[in-house]
């Protein structure tokens, strides 16, 4: 009911009803003036004018109350549906564009930007735009409290401007002001996502000039501000989870991938042990091993020696490779092979080499590395099994060389560890003046189990009792492997054949002396026996064999006169009593220089060409002297 008004007057009722029209119609406001007009035409009185003009302005009130209420309404539709499209998305960059764009449809405004804090620099930049046509002000940056931007960033809290470049609560920079002006930017507000709070990003929305700011668009902008930053956390988590999943999905597989590396390693390392186990040797292991890791394997013992191969062709142990890996604990490659030392402990065992995988997976190394354990329990059961047998083999020996205990008893003994003494036996005494003794023995020691025969230390020599008839040649043999398996020159006395445990101890000091003349002589890295010694040996054997020394250093020529009936063994011991002279040696033989020249010539093809050097002459003056005797006084 209007104020002052008891009843309507005979032009104020229709004004009034009107009036009432225009509101119900939203009129503009300037239709609302009219009513008042047409009364004053049609002969209104004051009062009933003036009733008019006071509707008039209610009317207007209560049109602008409801302008405000659908704007309201309008604003609260839009920021309803603002706040369900961002709960909707998932993706960062889209919540960003997506609260920019709403946040300019929201407000009316011709440009929007949300700008994010840059810890590191310690500035904030433009991340997302809507409007902007100057590129200028797309990738402007603003430190804190430069523009409105970085002072809503600084203070987190929010701010208006109906003159950008007058208003002197913001830094201003040439830089800034100029992008501004680019944009043609009168004025705008500001509000950070989180109001008190630590900004990390803020929502800008600007007009053209001139500007148009109201306190119904900061309401509108800050109450968009919670739902954005719920929006972006959202996306964020949403982010942080599905990478979350992705790094647990890795470490997953990344697990699965270990574990499965670890069963096949401990399959592999449980073949192998079994197969060491149930007896089995390097051989086995490496075949084992050369399939599992689809390549070729060589084993080497501590020494460099080639124990096992499969499926590689030989090769010299990589000494820098095994000295690195024994350093690292693990295995190293080396120009396409994979080297691993295989330990007890700190002591080195050997190594095992891997050929044919210049590549190799974390998976199958970790397997090549178990290999490494299963081979060093494989060489320590070798070397307890083999200290143990070399200990009984050495205690035999000694006990032979000794005479110590009743002969059968000895005979069972080696009968036991496979060594018949029945057998003919040569001894050889074995020596080297750079390896070291107990490689040296070790070395024996394997020899003597490939002949069957028996190796030890005795009075601090390395002996060796193997099957043999032919000592000189056997020893020579034996020089050689033993040289070549210590790396070092070995020389090696021999003495035999001998038959049963009561003739071993005298070959055996035969043998001692052999080897002290050979170290003498200079034949240091030789093998031989005292028949190979010339009239040394003679001199050192315990049994002279007199004709075997003639038959050794003139049997050619003994042969000679024996089938053609001639008499080169006359001549020579002629040509040697005249003290090489041709002259004398014609007249005591009786016969022409010629003749005495062409029997020497003779007797240089059947002795050799170095017959005539001293030291073969010697030999050969005391063979005639012994074969004189033999045969009786000269006629």
């Amino acid at each position: 009911m209007l104020t002052g008004v008891t009843r309507p007057a005979q032009h104020s009722a229709p004004a009034l009803r009107h009036l009432l029209d225009l509101l119900a119609q939203g009129a503009a406001a300037e239709e609302f003036d009219r009513p008042a007009a047409d009364a004053r035409q049609a002969g209104a009185s004051a009062a009933e004018l003036a009733e008019i003009t006071e509707a008039a302005a209610v009317a207007l009130r209560i049109r602008r109350t409801l302008g405000q209420h659908r704007v309201r309404e309008a604003q609260l539709t839009a920021l309803f549906d603002t706040a369900s499209d961002l709960a909707a998305l998932r993706d960062l960059d889209a919540v960003l564009r997506a609260i920019v764009h709403r946040a300019k449809l929201l407000l009316g405004t011709d440009v929007t930007y949300l700008s994010l804090n840059d810890d590191a620099a310690g500035d904030t930049y433009m991340r997302v735009t809507d409007g902007s046509v100057a590129e200028a002000f797309q990738r402007v940056r603003l430190g804190m409290g430069e523009g409105l931007g970085g002072l809503v960033a600084q203070t987190a809290r929010p701010y208006a401007t109906g003159d950008y470049q007058a208003d002197t609560r913001f830094h201003h920079t040439t830089t800034i002001d100029s992008a501004v002006l680019d944009e043609g930017l009168g004025g705008g507000l500001g509000v950070p996502l989180r109001p008190g709070a630590r900004t990390t990003l803020v929502v800008c929305a600007d007009d053209r000039a001139p500007p148009q700011v109201t306190p119904a668009q900061g309401a509108a902008l800050s109450f968009l501000s919670p739902h954005a930053a719920i929006a972006i956390d959202g996306a964020r988590l949403l982010e942080e989870t599905r990478a979350a999943l992705v790094d647990l999905n890795a470490a997953s597989e990344t697990i699965r991938t270990h574990s499965e590396a670890m069963r096949r390693a401990e399959e592999a390392h449980d073949q192998l042990t079994d197969l060491v186990l149930q007896g089995g040797g390097a051989d086995d292991v490496a075949a084992a091993l050369a399939d599992i890791l689809d390549g070729g394997i060589l084993i080497h013992d501590a020494d460099g020696a080639e124990l096992a191969r499969a499926r590689a062709e030989p090769l010299p142990q990589p000494i820098p490779a095994v000295s690195a890996s024994r350093a690292r604990g693990r295995a190293v490659p080396l120009d396409g092979t994979w080297v691993c030392a295989v330990l007890a402990g700190p002591e080195l065992l050997g190594s095992i080499a891997l050929t044919g995988r210049a590549g190799l997976a974390d998976a199958d190394r970790l397997l090549f590395e178990r290999a490494g354990v299963v081979t060093a329990l494989l060489m320590l059961l070798r070397r307890s099994v083999a200290e143990t047998e070399d200990r009984v083999r050495g205690e035999l020996l000694g006990d032979l060389l000794a005479r110590t205990g009743d002969p059968g008893t000895l005979a069972a003994r080696a009968r036991r560890l496979g060594v018949n003494l029945n057998r003919r036996h040569s001894v050889f005494v074995a020596h080297s003046e750079v390896a070291p003794r107990h490689r040296l023995l070790a070395a024996s020691a394997r020899s003597a189990q490939a002949l069957n025969g028996l190796a030890g230390l005795h009075h601090d020599h390395v002996v060796l009792v193997a099957p043999s008839d032919a000592p000189g040649p056997s020893a020579q043999t034996l020089a050689a492997e033993l040289g070549q398996a210590v790396g070092f020159p070995v020389t090696v006395g021999a003495a035999g054949p001998a038959t049963g445990p009561a003739e071993l101890p005298d070959a055996h000091r035969e043998a001692d002396r052999c080897l002290s003349a050979l170290r003498a002589l200079g034949r240091t890295g030789s093998g031989g026996a005292v028949a190979d010694l010339g009239f040394i040996g003679v001199l050192l054997g315990d049994q002279a064999d007199l004709g075997g020394y003639v038959q050794r250093t003139l049997g050619p020529v003994l042969d000679y006169d024996s089938r053609r009936g001639t008499d080169l063994v006359t001549t020579l011991d002629a040509y040697f009593a005249e003290g090489a002279s041709l002259t004398r040696t014609k007249t005591l033989l009786h016969v022409h220089v010629n003749t005495v020249v062409q029997r020497l010539e003779r007797i240089g093809r059947l002795l050799g060409p170095d017959w005539n050097a001293p030291a073969r002459t010697l030999e050969i003056q005391l063979a005639l002297r012994l074969h004189r005797l033999t045969q009786g006084p000269r006629p």
